[in-house]
């Protein structure tokens, strides 16, 4: 075991604890995601003007819930990837550092990016009341301005600690076996890959915006149910 400190100690019961707080977690950020993502586009429409127009019926008492759930979840959610850190830094140290820097980034911008994405349908919503015929246009001008820069601090780090982490498993670098390198939060993106063929749908929308809240869940659960094949 490397000698990195009391976060290389493998203590089953505390990181089993970990992963069940993170479904949790997982769950609650999920609902706010389907609060936010649940509609159905204009078809009549095209373009942006069809693509934001599946927000046009989210309230604001759902933009507000979804708000909430994601600060609360969020973290939670990013703090249970210490589980998972844990796994990592008993056999690597190089390796869990670089997911811890994933993390604390992740941490730090992840529900920051989610308010600015509750906030931008906000925008959309109150835009389209007074002028609906520049509602894409000032939408997409506000989103370069206040979503595209948290996006973009946040991706590196979430990219990080996804691609560590899968790494991480493949060497053998934690007690698990190789193949559950297959528990990555990444795999939400599978789920936005499906959904574009499965037509106009309020729970179709209401998934894909979930997609990072999903890989979680699968991340956390894969995990916690083979925990009894790991070396622990």
């Amino acid at each position: 075991m490397n000698n990195i400190g009391i976060d290389s100690m493998l203590d089953k019961k505390r990181i089993a604890h970990l992963f069940r707080l993170g479904i949790v977690a997982a769950l609650m950020v999920l609902a706010g995601d389907i609060l936010l993502g649940w509609g159905v586009a204009d078809l009549n429409l095209s373009g942006m003007d069809r693509y934001f127009s599946r927000y046009l019926t989210v309230s604001n008492g759902r933009i507000f819930w979804s708000a909430i759930l994601g600060v609360i979840g969020i973290p939670i959610e990013c703090l249970s990837y210490f589980g998972v850190y844990r796994l990592i830094a008993s056999k690597s140290e190089k390796y869990a550092h670089i997911y811890r820097a994933g993390l604390f980034g992740m941490l730090t911008f992840g529900a920051f990016t989610h308010v600015v994405c509750c906030t931008t349908v906000y925008y959309l919503n109150s835009v389209n009341a007074l002028n609906p015929v520049v509602t894409s246009e000032s939408t997409l001008r506000f989103a370069e301005f206040f979503l595209l820069p948290v996006m973009i601090l946040f991706l590196p780090f979430y990219l990080t600690a996804a691609i560590t982490q899968f790494v991480a498993f493949v060497k053998g670098l934690t007690p698990y076996p190789k193949w559950c390198c297959i528990f990555t939060f990444l795999a939400g993106l599978v789920v936005v890959v499906i959904t574009r063929f499965l037509g106009n749908e309020p729970i179709v929308y209401a998934l894909s915006t979930g997609w990072i809240s999903l890989g979680a869940l699968w991340t956390f659960g894969g995990l916690l149910v083979t925990m009894k094949k790991a070396d622990m």
